[in-house]
């Protein structure tokens, strides 16, 4: 656990800026920042997103969380550095009309250290997801589930992410099911470390919760992982949702498209 969390106070977050009369950013709803949070595990400073559902401001209600990777990428076009963005708030605010609401953390990424962070240690020597995993659940959580009202038990808390992202997510959910019981891999790159996200996914126990997975045909395939989580006994279309999108790229615009589908199949509980 990191004891530096412990430093954080609940006045520490700031809203995050408004459009201004230029346009430059395109958030919408609440989002608010905290700078510069301290991973012993990793050794460095990042920052970090939540996103705020609807009806947070004016109930008592406790909502479920999703961690997503790639922070930059999720709710601004003008911090993407890819030029794209995931439109996870507009999302969510569509989502709730529906009756399904949640908090979403955004995690900044690293610049260049992106990739190691987001590789399974095992997976390659100098791969520093282990410690990553680690900051996300025992330095990261605790600060959200502080400040802010919600469901933590791992039924409720789910991990997210796309290419990398989607590989250190879909390894996260299998390695700390204490933590998380939802997870989704959109266009995940399991061919990290020459595959090796296939034996330890195979090895390892079997986690309850949902696991949501995709691609586009114009990337490369999940459908190997597709039939393995089948084979360890994942249910398609009830704990299981594999999705092929037609002429799909890997591209952020891409993760948008597919972004309701994959959260309301997260999130509904029926």
């Amino acid at each position: 656990m990191d004891g530096h969390h412990t430093n954080i106070h609940h006045a520490d977050w700031q809203a995050y800026p408004a459009p201004d009369g230029t346009g430059e950013h395109t958030v919408v709803g609440t989002l608010q920042v905290l700078s510069n949070v301290h991973s012993t595990q990793l050794r460095n400073r990042r920052d970090i997103l939540v996103y705020l559902p609807p009806s947070y401001a004016t109930s008592n209600r406790r909502y479920p969380v999703i961690y997503m990777q790639d922070g930059q990428n999720l709710f601004d076009r003008t911090t993407s550095f890819v030029g794209g963005e995931w439109q996870v708030d507009e999302t969510m605010e569509a989502l709730s009309r529906d009756g399904l609401e949640a908090i979403v953390v955004g995690i900044h990424h690293m610049g260049k250290q992106r990739i190691v962070e987001y590789t399974p240690t095992p997976f390659n020597s100098r791969g520093r997801g282990d410690p990553y995993v680690a900051f996300v659940c025992d330095t990261l959580k605790p600060i959200i589930d502080r400040d802010f009202r919600t469901l933590a038990d791992p039924a409720h808390t789910g991990i997210f992410g796309s290419s990398m992202g989607g590989l250190i997510s879909l390894y996260a959910f299998f390695r700390r099911p204490d933590v998380f019981g939802l997870t989704g891999a959109m266009s995940p790159a399991l061919w990290i470390g020459g595959g090796a996200i296939y034996p330890d996914v195979q090895q390892a126990p079997f986690v309850a919760g949902k696991i949501y997975l995709d691609h586009g045909t114009r990337e490369g395939s999940a459908r190997r992982m597709h039939t393995l989580l089948r084979e360890k006994g994942y249910r398609d279309e009830r704990d299981l949702l594999y999705v092929v999108e037609e002429g799909g790229k890997h591209s952020e615009s891409a993760w948008a498209r597919r972004l309701p589908d994959a959260l309301r199949f997260l999130l509904r509980t029926e």
